[in-house]
């Protein structure tokens, strides 16, 4: 009875890990292309500082290329640039969540292998076969 609950506890905690290690990936792939994104208009705000006002912007949309003001273009940039920045303060925080969720699964299935060493071997049989 006690070696069936515990596989099964087994089995929940390893189907919780499996998610938690799904959700950090992703959200560490998030924050990799949020940075991504800052970057980029980071760099196009400094190119676009070293213009003169007067100078002919165009701004692709699409396969068409748009005039427009200077000054326009560096507050879409500048936008972008926060918007990143908040996304990316946010998905540390999920982040940092995901891992303590993940240590504490962690810590969970230790604790069920160590109250039940039947139970350890015989994962460890499975696996190797």
């Amino acid at each position: 009875m006690a070696d069936e609950a515990n596989r099964v506890a087994f089995i929940e905690i390893q189907s919780r890990l499996i998610e938690t290690t799904g959700k950090l990936k992703q959200v560490q792939n998030q924050i990799r292309a949020k940075e991504g994104e800052k970057k980029r208009a980071y760099l196009t705000m400094e190119e676009l500082r070293q213009l003169s006002d007067d100078t002919n912007t165009y701004k692709s949309i699409g396969k068409v290329f748009v005039l427009e003001p200077k000054s326009l273009m560096l507050n879409e940039q500048e936008q972008k640039y926060k918007e990143s920045e908040t996304a990316i303060t946010s998905l540390q925080t999920s982040k940092e969540y995901l891992e303590k969720q993940m240590a504490e699964v962690e810590n969970n299935l230790r604790e069920l292998l160590q109250q039940d060493p039947g139970l350890a071997h015989q994962i460890m049989s499975m696996s190797v076969m």
